[in-house]
C-alpha cells in the first residue's frame, strides 16, 4: 500500500498578481525551492510566494489531472473567482 500523498497547489506573487500551480509530495521543501534554491525557472522572477490554496490526493495520477485542469482557462478562472477572493483579505 502507498501511502504516499500528493499536495496540488496554487501559489500567488503579490509582485505582480502572478499566480503558479504544481504538485509535489512534499510542499515545505518545494515552497522552500520556489521562493530561495531555484536559480532559473519561471518561479524565481516573480519571488516572493505564499501558498494560497492547497488539496491532497492519495494517487499521482488524481494530483497531476487537477493540476493540468487548474492550469487550464476553467481552472485558472476557478482560482481567480472562488479561490483567490476567499484569501485575498489576507494581505
Amino acid at each position: 500500500m502507498n501511502l504516499d500523498c500528493f499536495t496540488v497547489y496554487v501559489m500567488f506573487s503579490s509582485k505582480n498578481g502572478t499566480f503558479y500551480t504544481g504538485f509535489t509530495t512534499n510542499l515545505i521543501k518545494r515552497f522552500h525551492d520556489h521562493n530561495f534554491n531555484n536559480t532559473s525557472g519561471y518561479t524565481v522572477k516573480y519571488r516572493p510566494w505564499i501558498v494560497l490554496y492547497t488539496e491532497i490526493y492519495y494517487s499521482k495520477c488524481e494530483a497531476v489531472s487537477r493540476e493540468k485542469f487548474l492550469k487550464t482557462g476553467f481552472g485558472r478562472d476557478f482560482i481567480k473567482k472562488t479561490i483567490f477572493p476567499t484569501y485575498s483579505i489576507l494581505w
